[in-house]
């Protein structure tokens, strides 16, 4: 398994053991969220601190993700872009829709914080 799963009393994280987000894994993270959210978890955190390359699938499993925690009124956050990663996720102007923060332990408070409002 390419994911390290793990669930918080808030949360549910999920990080990415792989240095590669493409078609080999992508389908399989879907999965996992689908089944995550499908248990009730609204709020997920993926970290990709491991992760120098993504490509077009992982871009739609980490929009799957957001989807699925907007759809359940929950927050999605995407943590640890390396550069090229970054790049990509610029370029196709998804940090425009997504929460990034750059430490799990940032994505962390900031979720403490939304669920205090």
């Amino acid at each position: 398994m390419d994911f390290e799963i793990s669930k918080i009393s808030d949360y549910t994280l999920i990080k990415v053991l792989n240095d590669r987000l493409d078609t080999n894994n992508a389908p399989e993270l879907k999965s996992e969220l689908v089944a995550i959210n499908t248990n009730g978890e609204k709020n997920i955190i993926l970290d990709v601190s491991n992760c120098e390359y993504c490509d077009s699938s992982g871009l739609s499993a980490i929009l799957v993700a957001n989807r699925l925690c907007e759809d359940s009124i929950g927050t999605f956050i995407l943590t640890g872009l390396q550069t090229d990663v970054e790049q990509i996720i610029r370029i196709s102007m998804l940090h425009t829709v997504l929460i990034i923060t750059k430490t799990v332990e940032e994505a962390v408070s900031l979720l403490i914080e939304k669920e205090k409002l």
